[in-house]
């Protein structure tokens, strides 16, 4: 049999284009996009599969390869996708991308009327998982940094994969998604001073709480500096521009104001993701904001695919069987953690019942800071490595239930209310 293979003529891809890479990923999520369509399920879960299947990390064909990877000449390199670091690129443009078209969604005045009731129920449900988790680790056995460092990652839910499951759903304008995405934004922003703390931990055993108190005043003086001045100054210029009456203009000059803003709050140490979604904001309030979100979407969906797909092929599943077991029952606690704390909060904020459920179980997925965080500590070499798959196994098991858990929440609140943010019918 395996002198069957070695006769095979090799046939040589450009592993080292990423025109190569980007040319499988784009036709793969053609592909994938019609499917999951078709078979009307997420088109997320899709791309993360799909990665799965192409990526150098994924094993999934070695069982039909005599001796796996490598063991023969011929026989290697056997991996689609190669240059993930270019992909890693992409793939951030297209989490800012995302935001950027959904701040669009929100102009201020909606979140000036989550502001409070976000920044308290993601505090509460967040730092009751960081807590929890990291009991729970610690119990069974996983030493301190592997404990701290799994509990930081399974306390932040994953703004660009809810955002882009409700998107997929049709629930991105309801008044209980204004609530999730403002729990998700201040989680991003602690996010930050976590990743920030947690390298100070893994350096010098002790946390900085300098750094934390530094992070939190430029996030906050971002924030109320954008909803403030920038209110009054960016919309005005945006609508000068759109009466051009040229699409092109437009369209480039948004694009300019959402990477110049997420350049700016990296700059400023924060994600970039914040800093799109602030600028999404921004355009909310000029009077072509809706011209400005057609215009934006298509480059959107390119990049967002992107992204998704790259994330799949990173996840390293060849020694799943090792750990899957323990990233269920991680995965298990980590939910119920979270949504027993976003009940806590939504009743002690007074958000109704409805509504505090539907956001309790929209912020199930972990995904894009879960592994950053890991990422962390294994590029310090202060965890073990096997965290960072588990995590992604999380990501995408996570990713994959999530809309049957929203879809079996809203029937059950169908069967005993009328509650006015559920779609009109």
């Amino acid at each position: 049999m395996q002198e069957f293979f070695l006769q095979i003529p090799t046939v040589e891809l450009p592993k080292d284009d990423f025109i190569g890479d980007l040319a499988i990923i784009m036709i793969l999520a053609a592909i994938v996009t019609l499917a999951f369509f078709k078979i009307r399920q997420p088109i997320i879960i899709g791309y993360l599969f799909a990665g799965m299947l192409i990526g150098p990390l994924s094993p999934l064909w070695i069982p039909f390869l005599p001796g796996g990877i490598g063991s023969s000449p011929g026989i290697e390199n056997i991996g689609v996708l190669s240059d993930l670091k270019i992909l890693n690129v992409f793939a951030d443009i297209g989490i800012i991308l995302l935001l950027f078209v959904i701040g669009i969604e929100f102009p201020i005045a909606k979140i000036k009327s989550i502001g409070k009731v976000a920044i308290g129920m993601a505090t509460i449900e967040l730092f009751l998982a960081l807590g929890i988790i990291f009991f729970i680790g610690v119990s069974i056995g996983l030493n301190f940094m592997d404990s701290l460092f799994l509990a930081a990652a399974l306390s932040i839910s994953s703004t660009a994969i809810i955002i882009k499951i409700l998107e997929d759903m049709g629930k991105i304008k309801k008044e209980s998604t204004v609530l999730v995405l403002g729990i998700l934004i201040v989680e991003d922003i602690i996010a930050v001073i976590l990743i920030a703390s947690l390298q100070s931990v893994a350096l010098v055993s002790n946390v900085s709480f300098e750094n934390i108190i530094i992070i939190s005043s430029v996030a906050a003086a971002l924030i109320v500096g954008t909803l403030t001045v920038g209110a009054r100054i960016i919309p005005k210029l945006i609508d000068r521009v759109a009466n051009t009456g040229h699409h092109e203009i437009l369209l480039i000059s948004v694009l300019g104001l959402c990477f110049g803003y997420a350049l700016f709050s990296n700059l400023a140490g924060l994600s970039v993701g914040i800093g799109a979604f602030l600028a999404g904001v921004l355009v909310a309030e000029s009077k072509s904001s809706e011209v400005s979100k057609v215009l934006a979407s298509p480059i959107k969906d390119m990049f967002v695919a992107i992204f998704f797909v790259s994330v799949g092929a990173l996840m390293d599943i060849s020694q799943l069987q090792n750990y899957i077991l323990v990233a269920l029952v991680f995965m298990v606690i980590a939910i119920m953690v979270k949504f027993g704390g976003t009940l806590f909060g939504g009743f002690l904020f007074r958000q109704g019942f409805h509504k505090t459920i539907r956001s309790s179980l929209a912020l199930s997925p972990r995904g894009e800071f879960s592994i950053i965080i890991v990422k962390v500590g294994v590029d310090m070499g202060v965890v073990s490595a096997f965290l960072f798959p588990m995590i992604g196994i999380i990501s995408i098991i996570t990713a994959f239930i999530t809309p049957f858990v929203i879809k079996t929440g809203d029937k059950t609140i169908l069967k005993n209310s009328t509650e006015s943010d559920y779609d009109q019918r």
